[in-house]
């Protein structure tokens, strides 16, 4: 299994690389399709329980993931990602803001725009995730709700998803 790679090489940014052993077009399939992306996109003991997407410049992505937050209590957490840039299957740009139950912004959360790229050599898939907020207070935000060890377990789920479905 590969190692999730998570670093903060400014400020603002949080850069994630892992790599697949698994074509490219099975690992954009991963991201840009709601038939995957509820088998993988979400933290250990969560689930995606909705997923609307639509990948496209312009286009969007709506989903909400739930889970527990302590014995008794379940969390939702929903996200809105809008498309600014698709080169399939090389490439997404894309913001990604915490929404409420009707898929508004969330005033005062983090909003981070995101550019993935995903390139192939000998069928294995490394993808590189470049995560920039506008200040450092947002992107610390981020960290300290645990986005590290959260994306750890979606792309070690990812890794799983990919092999099963080869």
């Amino acid at each position: 299994m590969s190692q999730t790679q998570f670093s903060t090489p400014s400020p603002t940014e949080i850069v994630i690389t892992r790599t697949f052993g698994a074509p490219r077009a099975n690992v954009w399939a991963a991201w840009t399709q709601c038939e995957h992306l509820v088998k993988w996109w979400h933290p250990d003991g969560w689930e995606l329980t909705e997923c609307e997407i639509d990948v496209r410049v312009g286009g969007s992505w709506r989903y909400c993931m739930k889970g527990p937050i302590s014995e008794t209590e379940i969390m939702e957490s929903r996200g809105l990602a809008t498309y600014s840039e698709v080169e399939a299957p090389e490439r997404l740009v894309y913001t990604d803001e915490f929404a409420d139950e009707d898929y508004n912004p969330v005033p005062g959360m983090p909003v981070a725009t995101n550019t993935v790229t995903f390139t192939e050599e000998n069928g294995v898939t490394t993808m590189h995730a470049r995560t920039s907020y506008p200040t450092q207070e947002d992107r610390d935000k981020v960290i300290e709700m645990g986005v590290e060890e959260g994306v750890k377990q979606t792309y070690d789920r990812l890794e799983e998803h990919l092999r099963v479905t080869a």
